[in-house]
């Protein structure tokens, strides 16, 4: 569904020295430095995917997003959606693309939503019985309906991001572009937009590119993620895979009866806290099962329970820091 080969995109910009001095200088010398935004990005994504796009604040993730839908032009590279370049063939490509960003709305400020929905409805010029058949489906989904007579100037937050939503999928586009819809949005709003994301892949097969910095998104959403950092590609796999080569070990908790904590040879003791002990352990030399077996000769055990993991924990060491 969509192939991208070796996209780069740079930009110049002026540097000015700081007051009136720099000010008059710079009529005279221009000093323009160049800025790689994206660097060499090459990936595959297959039809009805949702992939996590994540990478901490300027990794270039907007800007990958912004060329992919066709707003921006690469310096360099390809974009092809459903085989279609879509520098070369913008028109035809975004009228089966949806785009969806959480810190900007397409919705008309002055108008009531169910107008906004209509004005888009022209522009794409969408059959009324399509218009309607998909407006009952988003219903169905986020309960629209409820607030389409709502001038959207009077909406909250969370019910400007279900008119966006709506508004991206009115078209039935093939490929959805999310960057950051969960930005500011409280539980139940996160709960819409992941019911929401879910419900348009099983039932439409929509390919869903999702960038957002709410981790709890990419475990609930994503089987596969794209992690790149200051516009270069860091990691590109499957979720599970890709935590398990990162942060291969587990953490065992032993609660014991007394504050005497016994070591063990084959892992480590990482903290202990009264009689509460943890151990870091390798997954791939021994198991929990045996591990809570030899500890349970050597000191009697009251409980014991095993933590993963944590994803901003790998997160973290995949960008690098």
């Amino acid at each position: 569904m969509i192939d991208v080969q070796n996209l780069c995109k740079d930009y110049t910009f002026k540097r000015k020295e700081p007051g009136i001095r720099g000010a008059v200088k710079s009529l005279f010398t221009n000093k323009r430095e160049l800025i790689h935004a994206v660097r060499d990005l090459s990936f595959h994504i297959d039809a009805g995917e949702i992939v996590g796009f994540i990478g901490p604040n300027g990794a270039g993730k907007s800007t990958t997003i912004k060329m992919m839908s066709g707003i921006l032009t690469p310096t360099k590279g390809s974009v092809l959606i459903g085989g279609e370049d879509i520098t070369r063939h913008r028109k035809e490509v975004v009228r089966n693309i949806g785009v969806v960003f959480g810190q900007r709305s397409q919705l008309n400020w002055d108008l009531r939503l169910g107008e906004s929905f209509e004005l888009l409805k022209h522009i794409y010029r969408i059959k009324q019985s399509d218009y309607e058949e998909t407006l009952d489906v988003m219903d169905s989904i986020l309960g629209i309906k409820e607030i389409i007579d709502k001038p959207v100037r009077q909406m909250s937050l969370g019910q400007r991001v279900k008119g966006d939503l709506v508004a991206s999928m009115l078209h039935s586009p093939s490929v959805l572009f999310l960057d950051e819809p969960t930005i500011g949005l409280d539980v139940s709003s996160k709960y819409a937009l992941r019911k929401f994301i879910k419900e348009i892949n099983e039932v439409r097969k929509t390919t869903v590119i999702l960038t957002t910095h709410d981790l709890g998104d990419i475990q609930e959403l994503c089987e596969r993620i794209i992690i790149i950092n200051h516009g270069v590609m860091m990691e590109d796999g499957n979720l599970s895979q890709i935590i398990d080569r990162i942060a291969p070990f587990k953490t065992l908790v032993v609660e014991y009866y007394d504050e005497i904590a016994p070591d063990h040879p084959s892992c480590e003791m990482i903290e202990h806290d009264g009689n509460i002990a943890k151990y870091k352990f390798m997954k791939n030399d021994t198991t929990a099962a045996d591990l809570i077996a030899e500890l349970s000769k050597l000191r009697p055990i009251r409980d014991v329970s095993i933590e993963e993991a944590g994803i901003d924990d790998i997160i973290r060491i995949a960008y690098g820091e």
